[in-house]
């Protein structure tokens, strides 16, 4: 049997026949075969080279143009001086604003007073007019108690005359006598002091005045005092 040897080929070992038995030569043309059939069998394993797909080839520019950034325009260069007169007008514009609202306030503050004070004189003085109107009656009383030596019928008249006149005075302002006698008793307007018994009157009727009452205008000043009748059943 022959014997095997190992050489080194391209940095690899490669099984040879033994030299003994081989002929002369026989191992150099062994070689040569083990040689090109290793070469064959990495042509074989060899794929060429790697092949990039298409649509990973598109993509891969989309990426390189999103990433690259647009040339930027160049900056305009700025007008100073039409910045400086736009903000002078501008101030012109807040300061005449400011002006107009000190005004505004000021006379605001002058209105108030103004209505505090009217409001003040309108209570302060409310009675001026019918205290006016009275002077009249104040003068004919006193006419009155300087003629009281004199006959005393002249001096009944000109009290009864005083009267008269105080009441046109009072009805002007608006004073009305409650109506009374006569009338179903009303306790919104009536204040009954006396029952009577009586048939001369339904029954809860006023039979007399004791006081008389007045409104003013729509306001009850005071009710009339009243005396009102009762049935003797």
């Amino acid at each position: 049997m022959g014997k095997t040897y190992y050489t080194k080929v391209d940095g690899e070992s490669v099984r040879c026949a033994d030299t003994a038995c081989a002929a002369p030569g026989e191992h150099l043309a062994d070689d040569l075969k083990q040689t090109d059939c290793r070469a064959n069998s990495e042509a074989d394993n060899f794929s060429g080279p790697e092949t990039v797909p298409e649509d990973r080839e598109i993509g891969d520019a989309e990426v390189r143009a999103q990433g690259e950034s647009p040339e930027e325009p160049a900056e305009q260069p700025v007008d100073i001086q039409r910045l400086k007169e736009e903000l002078a007008g501008q101030k012109a514009k807040a300061e005449d604003y400011v002006n107009r609202l000190v005004r505004l306030q000021a006379d605001f503050d002058n209105y108030r007073k103004r209505t505090v004070k009217e409001k003040e004189d309108f209570f302060k003085y409310a009675s001026a007019s019918l205290c006016e109107a009275l002077l009249p009656v104040l003068d004919n009383f006193q006419l009155a108690l300087a003629a009281k030596e004199q006959d005393p019928a002249q001096v009944a008249e000109g009290v009864a005359m005083i009267f008269r006149q105080l009441q046109d005075v009072l009805q002007k302002e608006g004073l009305a006598p409650i109506a009374a006698v006569g009338e179903q008793f009303d306790p919104t307007r009536h204040e009954a002091v006396m029952q009577e018994i009586t048939d001369e009157y339904a029954e809860n009727t006023v039979t007399a005045e004791l006081r008389r009452g007045y409104y003013l205008k729509d306001k009850l000043l005071r009710p009339a005092m009243v005396k009102v009748a009762k049935s003797e059943n």
